[in-house]
């Protein structure tokens, strides 16, 4: 009996410049497993697969990949003895590429198909990059953006909620001070952390766009 299966392009928002190329007979019970590890913010989805008769096709794989390129596959050093990964540093789309022309030469593209996302992944993606957006150009500062203390800001989803702000950093909501960003989170009942400037207005204007506007 043949061990038929996939090779899988895995993607995770939690860092985004990698994909994790691998084979799975269940590529569903595949994830589970990955995800479980409490230790990585966000979870895998897989990107697209490619389906295959043989366990060993991913090593033939992972053996062009590293003969086009070695530097593109992620190796450490623990406890003295090197850990080979099947993480590539390469977009998604490039990896794709890959599996098709290995599809379109041997005529199997009818076996690879790209993964359409889920609501919930997309939104994920779009938090990570929103944190790494906010990382790169720090804390929103109200004054750098001409929002005086004192001035109402307005939540998006409902204008009937609004907030007063304290200084460049802190708001002020129902008597409490508090930051956008952690208000944000509490209001959508997210568990990680959101980019409060995408959810809040200031005389109409979403403030992540008057920021934008303004080159701060």
């Amino acid at each position: 009996m043949k061990d038929t299966g996939c090779i899988y392009i895995l993607t995770n928002p939690s860092f985004p410049e990698y994909v994790k190329i691998g084979y799975a007979t269940n590529l569903e019970n595949r994830l589970k497993q990955l995800n479980r590890s409490e230790t990585i913010p966000y979870a895998f989805r897989a990107y697209a697969i490619y389906e295959v008769d043989k366990a060993l096709t991913d090593k033939e794989l992972h053996k062009l990949i590293d003969k086009l390129n070695p530097e593109l596959r992620a190796i450490d050093e623990f406890d003295g003895k090197p850990r080979v990964k099947e993480f590539y540093a390469m977009t998604k789309e490039a990896a794709y590429e890959l599996l098709e022309c290995i599809a379109k030469i041997s005529g199997t593209t009818d076996r690879l198909k790209k993964v359409k996302p889920e609501g919930h992944e997309i939104e994920d993606e779009q938090i990570a990059q929103e944190i790494k957006e906010t990382a790169r150009r720090g804390p929103f500062n109200f004054g750098e953006c001409g929002i005086p203390v004192g001035a109402e800001l307005v939540y998006v989803e409902d204008a009937s909620i609004k907030v007063k702000v304290l200084d460049d950093r802190h708001i002020e909501y129902q008597g409490e001070t508090t930051s956008l960003s952690r208000l944000a989170q509490s209001l959508k009942g997210f568990n990680h952390p959101v980019q409060g400037t995408l959810w809040f207005t200031y005389n109409g204007e979403i403030l992540s766009d008057l920021r934008d506007r303004l080159g701060k």
